[in-house]
């Protein structure tokens, strides 16, 4: 169960607290830090499922498999699973982007040079070695990481509050924007994105001790954690900048939120921490993606080509996975990659948490009640988040339309094509 924490963690934390503090910030205003513990019981909600799911049927499918439980091998469980995968997919771009910014910052740099998508895609390219070198190299530094970073993000937090000399008399009331209660529950939306790293464990079903117990401990365990870090680092964050510096500074806000306190020493500890905590995270993450990606083509859910390629069909789905995620990483901004994750991740949940509610909810003795409160929970964040993006950015909209269209019409041509081909087969 250890191993299953430290890699949700990784994952988690890898991208969550360093890549989207200021974005969030710039949707939220002053109330950003209240946005983490909003987030964080929407997931609770939304944990209640994966848990009791992964309770009755652990495995290394994870959310893969329970979407066939709910709805058999067909349009909507694997083009879910494909949603599911991208969101991953684009979280990892995310995180490499994040590596490529906090790195330029020890430099001087412009921002926008093209050595952040090159530091991205050398890290990616890291990242697939790491992978390629066996399970137990990924489970021990991922596990070693986890704590280096875990214990290091909360030091930053509690240090950055104690030495600004914050008190909760300065937490004002005023916003970034004036689209007010929208534009908090757009946050809110974006910060689940930064606790999506928990369903990672799911894909941890076969390898852990007593999985039927212990998988949904881990991801009980991986939520608390992360939701204490998430509050003191983004408190911190708030007692040492003024709004408008975190905007200004939101794709590097916790570098720039360490000079006032901390100077130089604090700007290198930062940086060093996001450095660790992005390519553990990214490690992680690239492990389960890779995996799922595999059972998907196991289960003859997705189409796959060897393309002449050495190794087994996971190696080969990893060579997808860092692929896709370097061109995401090279090609998009920070914005654009997370609003495209938060999409595909609250669609892929909602379609998930109906999935038990309407077939599941009695043999695995989920909770009615909370599967609702789910569901709708996901519907108003991602609503409002949708409304704010219309304002300021239709093409994440486009893109996020064209994209699952594309995937469930695809995946629904690709079913019955496999599924004529094996009759014609007998």
């Amino acid at each position: 169960m250890i191993g299953a924490v430290s890699m949700g963690t990784a994952v988690i934390i890898g991208a969550g607290i360093f890549a989207l503090t200021g974005q969030i910030a710039e949707l939220a205003g002053q109330w950003f830090p209240l946005a983490f513990l909003v987030a964080a019981v929407v997931t609770g909600f939304s944990a209640h499922a994966y848990i009791k799911m992964s309770n009755a049927y652990p495995s290394a499918g994870g959310i893969a498999m329970f979407l066939q439980q709910a709805y058999g091998r067909g349009t909507v469980t694997a083009a879910s699973a494909l949603l599911m995968y991208f969101s991953m997919v684009i979280n990892e771009s995310l995180v490499a982007r994040t590596f490529g910014t906090y790195t330029l910052q020890l430099f001087d740099v412009v921002q926008d040079s093209w050595l952040v998508p090159a530091l991205s895609a050398g890290l990616l390219l890291f990242v697939f070695a790491i992978n390629i070198s066996g399970n137990r190299m990924i489970g021990l530094f991922s596990l070693v990481m986890a704590v280096l970073k875990i214990g290091g993000i909360a030091a930053f937090g509690i240090m950055g509050l104690w030495l600004s000399g914050f008190s909760f008399d300065s937490f004002t009331v005023t916003s970034a924007q004036a689209s007010g209660g929208s534009g908090f529950l757009a946050a809110v939306a974006l910060s689940i994105l930064a606790y999506k790293g928990f369903t990672t464990i799911t894909n941890s079903g076969s390898e852990i001790v007593d999985p039927h117990r212990n998988v949904g401990r881990a991801i009980i365990i991986s939520i608390v954690i992360c939701v204490v870090v998430y509050f003191l680092v983004a408190m911190a964050v708030a007692a040492n900048l003024s709004l408008p510096d975190i905007i200004k500074a939101k794709n590097f806000a916790l570098a720039e939120a360490a000079r006032p306190s901390f100077g130089d020493l604090g700007l290198w500890f930062t940086v060093l921490l996001a450095i660790v905590a992005t390519v553990s995270g990214l490690i992680a993450s690239a492990f389960a993606v890779s995996r799922m990606l595999a059972m998907l083509t196991d289960m003859k859910l997705v189409p796959h080509r060897h393309f002449g390629m050495p190794g087994n069909i996971q190696t080969h789905t990893l060579v997808y996975t860092i692929a896709l995620a370097m061109f995401l990483a090279v090609f998009f901004d920070l914005s654009r990659i997370a609003s495209l994750g938060v999409v595909f991740y609250i669609v892929m949940d909602i379609i998930v948490q109906w999935g038990v509610f309407r077939y599941l909810r009695k043999q695995i003795k989920a909770n009615s009640f909370v599967l609702l409160i789910a569901i709708a929970m996901d519907i108003v964040v991602l609503g409002a988040f949708l409304m704010i993006k219309a304002q300021t950015d239709m093409l994440v909209i486009y893109v996020s339309i064209i994209i699952m269209a594309l995937v469930f019409a695809g995946e629904r041509l690709f079913l019955k094509w496999h599924m004529e081909d094996t009759t014609n087969l007998k």
